[in-house]
């Protein structure tokens, strides 16, 4: 047992989830960070993992890795997860996370309509995505074709090879948030009438594929994470699923294809899913699957991350250190396994030794400006 005391001792207790380890349940989330010229981790990114994992965060999640498609990217700077020099620096980025007594899992990741012409590697790259949406009404990119679904699903099967060959713990699929993967399950993004369209079902197949392609490649005992979400970055009030019947529809093919976690996407882990009950996504996907599950959402902030945008202006002061216990009771009760901590662990990578010593005084707030570093 955690000699923690309090609600937040169940964070601290250590679990084995198949053949991962972990020594608790603290998870640093993903997060873009534009600090890899030449789309290749360097040193800096190493040490930035390396701190984390010297700071007993659980399992680190790294930001997205593009797989090796000509459309995956869409940003600057991001690391890619295929060539010989972008893999070298990742296996420098898992020795050091290693050294440090750490775990970590690369995310695997696709933009599809996200991306816009003018952005490395090809400037005249268009987005690719299943039917040229970035949501309903707004056209970017070309519609995939199947030998595009095809060239995809073998990109994310490489990549996950490669990520076990170089050393990482696990892989995490991104299918949430409005990128390729989760346009495939958006109706309002994905308007195909092929097999890879209609229902909500029919629209987990490309997903599927590449889930069922990854543990082709990995074999039975490699953890692969899938993250999925109800927003959209184009449109935060989108659902999937507005029931938990409609959840089960969902998820069944993703774990019939190989999903070992889900990480369930929510803007606050504290609000729930459905009407009825308490459970948050997590717990509901728990529930429904019997799988374990990351719960993630605006963890020890004091002010909502997306009042920066100007989205939502819901006020949300003083409940880091409420929302932390309340955490540590809810996975006591057997709600969740793991959770994810996004940008309290970007702004201080001694978050977790913090929480664990009740140094909660000590808690650094959230400030954007830690995006222009690597801390």
């Amino acid at each position: 047992m955690s000699n923690v005391h309090g609600a937040v001792s169940a964070l601290f207790e250590p679990i084995t989830l198949g053949p991962l380890q972990l020594s608790n349940r603290i998870v640093m989330a993903p997060m873009t960070r534009t600090y890899s010229p030449g789309n290749i981790p360097n040193e800096l990114v190493a040490a930035y993992y390396a701190r984390r994992a010297e700071n007993e965060v659980g399992l680190i999640i790294t930001e997205g890795t593009c797989v090796g498609h000509k459309a995956a990217n869409g940003y600057p700077r991001v690391p890619f997860i295929y060539g010989e020099d972008a893999l070298a620096g990742w296996k420098k980025v898992v020795d050091a996370v290693h050294a440090k007594g750490g775990k970590i899992a690369p995310q695997l990741w696709h933009v599809g309509a996200i991306r816009k012409e003018g952005v490395e590697p090809d400037p005249s790259v268009p987005g690719y995505s299943p039917s040229g949406m970035v949501k309903a009404g707004k056209e970017n990119g070309v519609a995939m074709s199947k030998e595009d679904i095809q060239e995809v699903i073998e990109a994310f099967a490489q990549a996950a090879e490669d990520s076990k060959r170089i050393g990482f713990d696990a892989v995490e699929v991104h299918g949430a948030h409005g990128y390729l993967i989760d346009q495939f399950f958006w109706e309002g993004s994905n308007q195909r009438t092929d097999e890879y369209g209609g229902d909500l079902v029919a629209r987990t197949r490309f997903a599927c594929e590449i889930v069922s392609a990854i543990r082709d490649r990995v074999g039975p005992d490699f953890p692969i994470i899938f993250r999925f979400s109800q927003w959209k970055q184009q449109d935060y009030s989108a659902r999937l699923c507005e029931t938990p019947e409609e959840l089960e529809a969902f998820l069944k093919p993703l774990v019939e294809a190989g999903v070992d976690i889900f990480h369930c996407s929510t803007r606050r882990f504290w609000e729930k899913e459905f009407e009825g009950s308490d459970l948050n996504l997590a717990g509901w996907t728990k529930k429904i699957t019997g799988k374990p599950v990351i719960t993630v959402g605006s963890v020890g902030l004091n002010a909502s991350f997306i009042d920066e945008d100007k989205r939502d202006m819901v006020d949300a002061s003083g409940v880091a250190t409420a929302s932390i216990d309340e955490l540590g009771q809810r996975m006591a009760a057997g709600e969740f396994e793991l959770v994810a901590v996004g940008r309290a662990l970007l702004q201080d990578p001694e978050w977790v030794l913090k929480v664990k010593a009740g140094r909660y005084d000590e808690l650094e707030d959230y400030d954007k400006k830690s995006l222009m570093q690597l801390v």
